[in-house]
């Protein structure tokens, strides 16, 4: 008897066992169910042994588990054939029936459990992408379910445009750079191999003053050459940065006129061109920026200088254009030569940086490529315009419209007022120099003996603090001071000096002599308590009109 018992009790083990099991299999069905229900437009029950398809949810009518409720039955062959004729994109149907195969989807999903593809479907006459997805419930369920999935195609379209627009930005960016670097390197080591050929020369040449003397001109030459080159890179990379601002004052038309054309009337006469200029305005005063325009104008000049060969004319014009707007008058300024002109497919690409019909080599005339994108810059930069006409072997024409403010009577009157006399005499004036470069040193303090003035020499910001501390009052009559220097930076000189107890020493003269040479750089000399500003490389006349200028100032 207590053997039937525990066979019993075996046996009813087993069947709750099998019942669990039976169990877990159908939450776990459950569960598949719902979770496509949730996701799926359609769902499919797939019995790949009587190879039928049982419909659980469709077209967004939602019955969740195949055991709860029976649903319809059909045959999966034909019904797949069905859809597929009707619903699927032609060209999208051989590859559906292949995907939806019953030999497929067994391979493909003894490989892994789920497996899915993307396809199109077609709707009254609208194209629709669709994704099919196939869940093994065990070895001869399958679970299906089919979703439109328009809206991820779409934001995936834009994501992979966003990248490739990205990537050929970056692209483009890199050509770019390389083309920069090419082209500096290339107009960097021009200049350079005069400078250090010629200097070379000179040191073969000691005894040859006339040799010296034509060297050193060349040597100068070259040098001017490089500089405008760094400067014309450093403009260009300020207006991009959008560093670069407007500063307005009052113009005296015929003055402005006549200061940018005189510069080059005697380089004109030299080369044998015929060189004048037309003025016709209604108001002889205007606001404006006068460095940017006269830079605006100086590059333009400059290149019809240079292609105008000898007995060709240049011609500058200014005309103020009738305008409709109260306080505002248009001015039309003409650059017009003769020279060497450009062709016609250049000239959309004449304001592209670097860009140049001919390379110096061709040409025999220098260029950078950076003058007319600065121009253009700078044009716009002012609200105004610039357009270019030009006939190869014939000339060129530029004309730039720009709009300015008439000025007021109140701005008049201050631009008439006369400027107090300065005098450059600098004998006897002891400067203090704070540089830490010792070329640069020797080269400032040689240009200030030459003038008259006693000059003393600060190796860094702390000595140069310490100098004026320890000097008796009135010694130094002022300081030149380099910005970047080793332990203390001529900004923290600077604001050092001006806290002395010692108001005489503390309100000395101090003047910023650097290579910092921007507009902001300049401001940021005067936030610290400087009184001007001066960039290296050093020009001798800027640097004795600005001394003379403080000195006499601070000593009326």
């Amino acid at each position: 008897m207590g053997y039937f018992i525990g066979i019993f009790i075996i046996y009813f083990f087993i069947l709750m066992r099998d019942k669990e099991r039976r169990m877990t299999q159908k939450d776990r069905e459950h569960k598949l169910f719902d979770a496509l229900s949730a996701s799926y437009l359609n769902v499919y029950m797939i019995d790949t042994k009587e190879e039928t398809v049982e419909i659980i949810k469709l077209d967004g009518y939602l019955t969740t588990g195949l055991l709860r409720e029976k649903m319809s039955v059909y045959p999966y062959q034909k019904t797949c054939e069905s859809y597929i004729s009707n619903r699927v994109y032609v060209e999208d149907q051989e590859i559906v029936r292949k995907n939806m195969s019953l030999p497929n989807l067994k391979a493909k999903l003894a490989e892994k459990t789920e497996y899915e593809f993307t396809y199109r479907v077609l709707q009254d006459n609208e194209m629709s992408f669709y994704q099919g997805k196939y869940v093994a419930v065990d070895k001869e369920l399958i679970v299906c379910g089919f979703q439109n999935i328009d809206q991820m195609v779409q934001a995936e379209k834009v994501r992979n445009q966003e990248l490739e627009e990205a990537k050929k930005e970056a692209e483009a960016a890199s050509a770019a750079k390389t083309a920069f670097l090419f082209n500096m390197s290339h107009d960097i080591r021009t200049p350079m191999n005069a400078i250090i050929g010629y200097a070379n020369l000179m040191k073969q040449n000691i005894e040859n003053q006339e040799k010296w003397t034509d060297y050193l001109e060349k040597i100068l030459n070259s040098s001017n050459i490089l500089l405008d080159l760094i400067n014309n890179v450093l403009e260009m990379a300020r207006i991009e940065n959008g560093k670069v601002s407007l500063d307005e004052s009052t113009i005296n038309v015929t003055e402005f006129v006549d200061s940018f054309y005189s510069v080059f009337e005697e380089e004109m006469e030299k080369k044998g061109i015929q060189y004048t200029k037309e003025v016709d305005v209604q108001h002889k005063y205007l606001l404006g920026d006068s460095v940017k325009l006269q830079e605006i104008l100086l590059n333009l000049i400059s290149n019809a200088y240079k292609y105008t060969m000898e007995g060709g004319t240049v011609c500058v014009s200014l005309k103020e254009l009738s305008s409709d707007q109260d306080g505002i008058a248009w001015v039309k300024t003409t650059v017009q030569d003769t020279g060497i002109g450009m062709a016609e497919d250049f000239l959309p690409h004449i304001f592209e940086e670097f860009a140049r019909e001919k390379t110096a080599t061709e040409s025999k005339v220098y260029g950078t490529g950076l003058g007319m994108p600065i121009v253009k810059k700078l044009v716009d930069l002012m609200g105004g315009t610039i357009t270019v006409e030009s006939t190869l072997g014939k000339g060129t024409t530029f004309t730039v419209v720009t709009p300015h403010k008439i000025a007021k009577k109140e701005d008049v009157e201050k631009e008439t007022n006369p400027d107090v006399e300065t005098h450059e005499n600098l004998n006897g004036k002891r400067i203090l120099l704070a540089e830490d470069n010792d070329y640069n040193a020797e080269i400032a303090m040689d240009i200030l003996e030459e003038t008259g003035a006693l000059v003393e020499r600060a190796e860094d910001g702390v000595i140069c603090v310490n100098k004026i501390k320890e000097a008796e009052k009135g010694y130094y009559d002022l300081v030149l001071m380099d910005v970047q220097m080793p332990n203390m930076n001529g900004y923290e000189a600077t604001k050092t000096i001006r806290m002395l107890s010692d108001k005489e020493k503390a309100e000395i003269p101090i003047i910023a002599m650097t290579a910092n040479a921007f507009e902001e750089d300049k401001q940021d000399a005067l936030r610290a308590g400087m009184n001007g500003h001066l960039s290296k490389p050093i020009r001798v006349s800027q640097l004795r009109k600005m001394l003379a200028s403080i000195l006499y100032q601070e000593g009326e």
